[in-house]
């Protein structure tokens, strides 16, 4: 009988973050990358490890070593700040890279993947870029890169950060970016091992950006996103209109809401390819 693959989901929100999330219906951000490999490899296992938990520890060698690859989901920790959470991952990613085992990830895995790498993480002097980050466009090293195959040249996608890969190594081939963030997508090679990264999220999907949203409203407000909750609401409003009936033409016009935000296959098409290319090696 042939032995199924299992995934590794390291999930570095806290229990009070989950708390947030859980209080809007949000799918937790672990589970959102576990739905979305179950659905594209049926036969896959996972563990999600819930690292910033009280007495949280880290699987051994001999234990990370079983995992066909290695799934990170988005987080609310900083990479530049000394925690011993953040410290967890970076070792976690170390340990990976050392064993080949392929990794991938979104939003806090591209900061994670480059800074074990060498690269850098700063704060981005404009602050937050949130919902749909529009004209994302592919790199001339994405031309010929599995990660990318079958992407469109230009695209929009789902983010939520404040923090930015300001800098790479030469093991780091960036392969998408777009006016706001000079690296949206990447691929880096380093030691034994590779992690296929994007800083938008091709595990969300219209309803959880809405749900996301309702999770930061009050930040969003504070930070000028909307006017009041009145504001925010209608917007998240529109969103999960447009994920239950997609043929709304016009709050899809007004959002600029194309089919590579609507189209699972178009939206989800990095981390297909890395089960594809990475994991399977076909």
């Amino acid at each position: 009988m042939e032995k199924k693959l299992r995934f590794l989901i390291p999930d570095g929100y806290s229990p009070k973050s989950r708390d947030e999330f859980i209080a809007v219906n949000m799918t937790l951000a672990g589970q959102l990358y576990a739905d979305l490999l179950v659905r594209r490899m049926p036969d896959a296992e996972y563990d999600i490890w819930y690292s910033s938990d009280p007495g949280a520890v880290p699987p051994t060698d001999a234990e990370l070593e079983t995992y066909a690859g290695v799934i990170w989901p988005g987080c609310n920790l900083t990479i530049y700040h000394d925690d011993p959470r953040v410290r967890a991952h970076l070792n976690l990613v170390e340990r990976a890279y050392e064993a080949g085992i392929p990794q991938f990830g979104s939003c806090w895995a591209i900061q994670l993947a480059t800074t074990v790498a060498g690269g850098k993480t700063e704060a981005h002097p404009k602050g937050r870029e949130m919902g749909l980050a529009n004209n994302i466009r592919l790199t001339e090293a994405a031309t010929n890169h599995p990660m990318m195959a079958g992407k469109r040249p230009v695209f929009s996608h789902f983010v939520s950060h404040d923090d930015y890969v300001v800098q790479v190594s030469d093991c780091v081939e960036v392969l998408a970016c777009n006016y706001w963030c000079p690296v949206q997508a990447a691929a880096v090679s380093y030691k034994k091992g590779i992690f296929w990264a994007t800083q938008y999220h091709p595990e969300y999907n219209l309803l959880e950006m809405a749900r996301l949203i309702r999770a930061r409203a009050k930040k969003l407000i504070e930070q000028g996103w909307f006017q009041d909750e009145a504001d925010m609401s209608a917007y998240a409003s529109n969103l999960e209109t447009v994920y239950y009936t997609p043929e709304t033409k016009n709050i899809r016009w007004q959002l600029k809401i194309d089919e590579d935000i609507i189209n699972d296959d178009m939206r989800e098409c990095e981390f297909v390819n890395w089960l594809k290319y990475a994991v399977l090696g076909e």
